[in-house]
């Protein structure tokens, strides 16, 4: 099939993006990823989507698929890969399958005032038309007078079963089973009857995180505002930047505000999370890179985002000679920050002591490009929506290591999912 491209100069960036989100959701897959106009040296495009499905992989053999297919095509690949893959989780409520990437129909890029698609529809233009035609004032944007019925978020544990699992965890690590283990808990509505599109631009208002992502398979809905990164591929270099550190943010107040991320700094706590994370991490790319080449860019770079100021180390390095996909996937799935270390024993605790399964969450989502380069995200800071049952769900994790308190590690999952709830209105 050919492809129609086309590319377009223009203003007025918040009405397109806009007017794009409305047109991606008239179709039942979509992927729309949006770094906010974060600038670093990894971020090449302001939004990157995708709509359409002309072929999709799914299923436990869908990673080694997908290096087929770029045996012999060079097109754009977006989805996600869920935590448990390639288990299909039990209670799965979400709607999201293990693993799931498309081909899409149309892909859309956004890189300063240039707009550009690329398109298997007839015309490129008419795309491009038709996005701009939308009329913002209808469809997503529900009238004032149209109320969202009340709902009620329920924890899937209780504050001490919290605190009692957390202290189970901690004699594991006393034991030297592990030495540290992110633990997750859940949250969740039934009968939430939400707009996606809304919720989703609420969220990201309130928090414009780098990593953010509206995706969408069928009737499961992500809506994500990540500030991290799992794994870039670029011009043969692979790059990591995990997460581990976290203290909130006083806007009001800059030289609380400054004191509050000094102290986030000087944590012998949160560097000692850090730390066990960037190992972890080098010991993964080293499977997949060349002799010598993995190096740690930046070691406890504290970073502001708008809720709180975050700890992230940069891990690099130089990819073997035509390694595949599916075997930097093996090698680095699931990403240490959502995990612990080591890794093996850490996912059997999860397994053990987390009452539901993550899904998509803690999983990743983006995209592989034509060139095989590839960016993908830690799927956190995320509600998850299933417009068929009304189940709306989100989960909140920490690290917990021999240091730690559980009280307090109660209280920065509060913290994470702070966002969240404002926008939920709870």
């Amino acid at each position: 099939m050919k492809k129609n491209k086309a590319c377009f100069n223009i203003t007025g960036i918040p009405d397109i993006k806009e007017q794009m989100l409305a047109w991606l959701n008239r179709f039942s897959i979509c992927s729309f990823l949006d770094n906010h106009q974060y600038h670093s040296t990894h971020h090449s495009v302001e939004w990157l989507a995708a709509a359409g499905s002309v072929r999709s992989f799914t299923g436990p053999q869908a990673l080694t698929e997908i290096d087929q297919f770029f045996k012999t095509e060079a097109d754009w690949l977006f989805g996600h890969i869920g935590f448990e893959f390639p288990e299909e989780p039990e209670r799965n409520l979400t709607g999201f399958t293990p693993i799931h990437f498309f081909q899409p129909q149309t892909v859309l890029q956004l890189c300063g005032n240039e707009f550009s698609i690329e398109t298997f529809l007839p015309a490129a233009e008419a795309v491009f038309t038709e996005i701009r035609s939308i009329d913002l004032t209808t469809g997503h944007k529900d009238p004032e007078t149209k109320k969202t019925p009340p709902f009620r978020i329920q924890s899937q544990m209780s504050r001490e079963s919290y605190i009692a699992t957390v202290q189970q965890l901690l004699k594991h690590i006393q034991r030297g089973d592990c030495y540290e283990i992110n633990f997750c808990q859940q949250f969740f509505a039934a009968q939430a009857a939400i707009d996606p599109i809304k919720l989703y631009r609420d969220l990201t208002t309130l928090s414009p995180n780098p990593f953010s992502c509206f995706y969408k398979q069928q009737e499961a809905h992500l809506l994500c505002a990540s500030p991290e990164r799992f794994l870039q591929r670029k011009s043969g270099r692979l790059i990591s930047q995990p997460i581990k550190g976290t203290i909130r943010r006083n806007t009001t107040d800059a030289t609380e505000d400054n004191l509050l991320k000094e102290a986030l700094k000087q944590s012998s706590k949160e560097q000692s999370e850090n730390v066990m994370v960037v190992d972890l991490v080098r010991n993964d790319l080293s499977k997949v890179c060349k002799d010598g080449t993995v190096t740690v860019e930046e070691l406890f770079g504290i970073y502001s985002f708008p809720q709180v100021h975050q700890m992230i180390s940069t891990i690099s390095g130089l990819v073997k000679n035509e390694t595949p996909f599916s075997e930097i996937i093996h090698a680095t799935f699931p990403m240490g920050s959502m995990t612990g270390a080591p890794k093996k024993r850490v996912l059997e605790l999860i397994r053990q002591y987390e009452p539901v399964p993550r899904g998509i969450f803690s999983g990743a989502v983006g995209y592989i490009s034509p060139q095989q380069d590839f960016d993908f995200n830690v799927v956190i800071r995320s509600i998850l929506y299933n417009a068929s049952t009304q189940h709306l769900s989100y989960l909140v994790g920490s690290g917990i290591t021999f240091y730690c308190n559980p009280e307090a590690e109660y209280e920065e999952c509060l913290l994470k999912a702070q966002a969240i709830n404002a926008i939920l209105g709870q």
